[in-house]
């Protein structure tokens, strides 16, 4: 089977801020065939500092999640989550999701087919990205 770029996203929600306005966002993404869900789940650092992973029927808020079309499952393992939990404060939790870029197989299977192989690939968040551009159009003003 062809696939695309796997990738995975944390979204941090400092003091449980969740308000589920994240579900339909993803759904929209899954319908128009630019990702595929192949895992997603929530966890979240208690008061104590423990890990604790939410499942979709546990939160009001998470309800809209499990409507998501996907393979979700399996690949987030607990040691992930302990690692992603490393990083949030007590008292807050995450979304990890795991999806494939769709829209990018074209490009994935021409690389593979010419011999190619991808070396490196990241993310940059947009803020930084914001930042960049506005000093270049300042440096360019001036």
């Amino acid at each position: 089977m062809s696939m695309g770029p796997v990738s995975y996203t944390v979204i941090a929600f400092p003091g449980n801020q969740f308000n589920g306005s994240v579900a339909p966002e993803v759904a929209k993404l899954i319908e128009s065939g630019l990702v595929r869900i192949l895992d997603l789940v929530f966890v979240a650092k208690d008061e104590q500092g423990d890990t604790v992973s939410i499942e979709f029927d546990q939160l009001d808020e998470l309800a809209g999640f499990d409507d998501l079309e996907g393979e979700v499952g399996g690949l987030v393992n607990m040691e992930d989550l302990e690692h992603v939990a490393s990083d949030l404060p007590e008292g807050n939790s995450a979304l990890v999701i795991v999806w494939e870029d769709v829209w990018a197989r074209p490009l994935a299977d021409a690389v593979r087919e010419s011999g190619g192989v991808v070396l490196d690939s990241a993310r940059i968040p947009a803020p930084l990205v914001e930042v960049a551009l506005d000093e270049l159009a300042r440096a360019a003003a001036s």
